[in-house]
C-alpha cells in the first residue's frame, strides 16, 4: 500500500500556483495595511487596494481571451540557443503579453485618476502613461522583429537605445517646461534633499534607459519580472501617495495588472510579457520616480533589477578582460543575467522566483521605513 503522506521536504515544495497565491495575498495585505496607515479606507476612491484589485481581475480575465488570440496569431517566443536547455521546451509560447496588461493599467489609471484627483495631478498621470506606452511601443517593435524574422534578435541595441533616449529626452523637456525648478532635487532618506542642477537631466535620461533595460533583463523566468515589478510598484505607490494621489493610483493599477498577468505567466507560463511589457514597466517606474523626485527609493526597490543588469555588465567585461591569444575569455558566471546563473547552478525556476519575491518584499519594506514622507 502506497504511503500517501508527504515528506517534510515535499510538503514545502512550491508551485507556480502557490507562488501566485502568496503574491496575491502579500500584495492585498500590503495595500490594505498601507491604506490604513495613511488613514484611508481600502475601498475609497483614492486608495491603493481598490484599483490594484480591479486591474488584477480585469487583466486576469482579459488574458483568457488575449492569450489564445496571441497563440492563434502565432506570436510565439523564440528561445536563445545558448540559454538554459530547460527553456527550449518553452519555444512557441505566446509572447507580447504586454499588449493586454499594459493598456488595462493605463486605461484604468487615466479613468480613475480623472475622476478622483485634480487637473494638475491628472496631467502627471497622463505624462507617465505616455512614457509607459512609448516604451511599450519600443518593446513591441523589438518583439515584432523577433517574431517576423523567427530569430531571437530584434531591433539593434543601438536603435533600441536611441528610441529610449528620444522618449526620455521628450519627457525631460516636458519636465523642464511644466515642473518647478525643484524637480532637479532628489529626496534622500531622513529628509535630506540633494540638488543636482543641470546634472539632473543626463541622470534622468540614464535612469529611464537603465530602468527599462533592467526590467527587461529580469524577464527570463516564469513570473519573475511581473511579480517583482508588482511588489516594486506597490511600494512606489505608497511612497508617492502623500504628494500625488494620481501617481499612487497609477502605480497601484500597474501593480494589479502585473498580478493579473502572473495568473497566466506563472510557472508553467502560458504567455510571456516580451519587451512590450518589460520595457513599459521599467519606463513607467522610472518616470514616476523622476516626477516624484524619488530616485533614491526607485534605486532601492529596483535593487534586484540592478543586480541583474550588473551581472550582465560584469560578465561581458570579465570575458573581454580575460581573452587569451585565441580571443576566448573566461566567464564570471555560468550565464547572465544572474537568474540564469542560479538556474544552471541547480536552482529551480520556482525557487528563483520565490527568493526574488522575498528579497524584493524586504527591499520594499526597507524603503518604506526609510521614507520620511510616509
Amino acid at each position: 500500500m502506497v504511503d500517501a503522506k508527504l515528506t517534510s521536504r515535499q510538503s514545502f515544495n512550491l508551485t507556480g500556483s502557490s507562488l501566485l497565491t502568496l503574491l496575491a495575498v502579500g500584495l492585498s495585505l500590503g495595500s490594505i495595511i498601507l491604506d490604513l496607515v495613511k488613514g484611508q479606507s481600502p475601498l475609497a476612491g483614492v486608495s491603493m487596494t481598490l484599483p490594484l484589485w480591479i486591474c488584477a481581475l480585469l487583466t486576469a480575465a482579459l488574458g483568457y481571451w488575449a492569450v489564445p488570440l496571441l497563440q492563434a496569431l502565432k506570436i510565439g517566443q523564440i528561445i536563445r540557443e545558448d540559454g538554459p536547455q530547460t527553456h527550449l521546451q518553452k519555444a512557441g509560447t505566446p509572447t507580447m503579453g504586454g499588449v493586454f496588461f499594459v493598456p488595462v493599467a493605463v486605461a484604468v489609471a487615466l479613468l480613475w485618476s480623472g475622476l478622483v484627483v485634480g487637473v494638475e495631478d491628472f496631467i502627471s498621470v497622463f505624462a507617465v502613461s505616455v512614457v509607459t506606452l512609448a516604451y511599450g511601443l519600443i518593446g513591441w517593435l523589438d518583439d515584432w522583429q523577433i517574431v517576423r524574422r523567427r530569430s531571437n534578435k530584434g531591433i539593434s541595441p543601438r536603435m533600441k537605445l536611441a528610441l529610449q533616449t528620444t522618449v526620455g529626452l521628450l519627457f525631460c523637456i516636458w519636465l523642464a517646461a511644466t515642473q518647478p525648478a525643484s524637480i532637479t532635487t532628489i529626496n534622500l532618506p531622513f529628509g535630506i534633499a540633494l540638488p543636482l542642477g543641470a546634472m539632473f537631466w543626463p541622470l534622468a535620461l540614464f535612469v529611464l534607459a537603465a530602468e527599462s533595460n533592467a526590467t527587461n533583463l529580469t524577464d527570463g523566468v516564469d513570473g519573475l519580472a511581473a511579480g517583482t515589478c508588482a511588489i516594486a510598484l506597490l511600494a512606489m505607490a505608497a511612497i508617492v501617495a502623500p504628494i500625488s494621489p494620481g501617481l499612487m493610483i497609477f502605480c497601484a493599477c500597474f501593480s494589479g495588472s502585473c498580478l493579473g498577468f502572473v495568473a497566466h505567466n506563472r510557472n508553467p507560463a502560458t504567455v510571456f510579457m516580451g519587451d512590450t511589457g518589460s520595457l513599459a514597466l521599467g519606463g513607467g517606474l522610472a518616470a514616476v520616480g523622476l516626477l516624484s523626485q524619488n530616485l533614491w527609493c526607485l534605486f532601492v526597490i529596483s535593487g534586484l533589477f540592478l543586480i541583474e543588469s550588473l551581472s550582465v555588465i560584469a560578465q561581458v567585461g570579465y570575458y573581454k578582460a580575460t581573452k587569451d591569444a585565441d580571443g576566448i575569455g573566461k566567464r564570471l558566471f555560468k550565464m547572465s543575467p544572474f537568474h540564469n546563473h542560479l538556474e544552471l547552478s541547480g536552482w529551480s525556476e520556482i525557487k528563483i522566483v520565490g527568493v526574488f519575491y522575498l528579497i524584493n518584499g524586504i527591499l520594499a519594506l526597507f524603503c518604506l521605513n526609510m521614507n520620511p514622507g510616509f
